[in-house]
C-alpha cells in the first residue's frame, strides 16, 4: 500500500454514519483504511457512550490515539536506547 502520491486523491469515506469527502497526498487505500479505524474507533465509544454528542466522541477518540502514539514513541525511544546500548 502506497502511503504517498504526487497529485492529491479525494476519496468520500463513512465515519459514524456520515459522508464526509477527504482529500490528500496518500493512497486511496490508505485513507480508506484510516477512516475505517476512526470509524470503529468512534462506534465503539458511542455504544459505550450513547448519550455523548458526536464532537465529544471524536475528542475522546482523538486523546486515546494521542494517547497511544505518545506510548508507541516511548517505547521506540526505549528500544533505540537498548540498541545504542548494545552496540
Amino acid at each position: 500500500m502506497s502511503l504517498k502520491r504526487e497529485e492529491p486523491t479525494s476519496v468520500r469515506v463513512q465515519i459514524l454514519g456520515e459522508e464526509h469527502l477527504i482529500k490528500g497526498r496518500a493512497s486511496r487505500e490508505y485513507i480508506e483504511e484510516l477512516a475505517r479505524l476512526i470509524d470503529t474507533k468512534m462506534t465503539e465509544t458511542k455504544k459505550t457512550n450513547p448519550m455523548l454528542p458526536r464532537y465529544r466522541v471524536a475528542i475522546l477518540v482523538a486523546l486515546n490515539i494521542a494517547n497511544d502514539l505518545e506510548k508507541l514513541k516511548k517505547e521506540h525511544e526505549e528500544l533505540l536506547a537498548l540498541l545504542e546500548e548494545a552496540n
